[in-house]
């Protein structure tokens, strides 16, 4: 149902350097940018995630309650994402591990604040 997800940021280049490293993990390229937009995707179609200097010209800020969530292959997977976003400047919001009913998830902040996880149902 999801096709993108958009989370803002107010220094572009700085979330292109971060997304391009930690996107390159699971084999997600560059599928669409612009001087305001850079959007990542595994395949044409597949969800997308974008960063975007928001269109208003007002600096980006934190979605209190939002959170985008990007599926692993393996709990192990997780773990080596989660530990490389935050080899890449992230912070911890919340280390992996199981959360109850076969999800395992880790979750982080990118270098804006926008909250984001990692997770495996199995």
């Amino acid at each position: 149902m999801i096709g993108y997800v958009t989370i803002g940021t107010n220094d572009l280049p700085r979330a292109a350097k971060f997304y391009d490293a930690l996107l390159g993990e699971v084999g997600a390229k560059r599928m669409m940018e612009n001087e305001q937009f850079i959007a990542w995707s595994v395949r044409p179609d597949k969800p997308g995630l974008g960063v975007t200097k928001p269109f208003d010209k007002k600096p980006a800020t934190v979605g209190n309650g939002v959170m985008v969530a990007l599926e692993a292959q393996s709990a192990a997977q997780v773990d080596a994402l989660h530990g490389k976003a935050l080899q890449l400047g992230a912070t911890d919001d919340g280390p992996p591990g199981p959360r109850g009913g076969g999800f395992y998830a880790g979750y982080f902040r990118d270098l804006d604040g926008n909250k984001l996880n990692f997770f495996f149902m199995g």
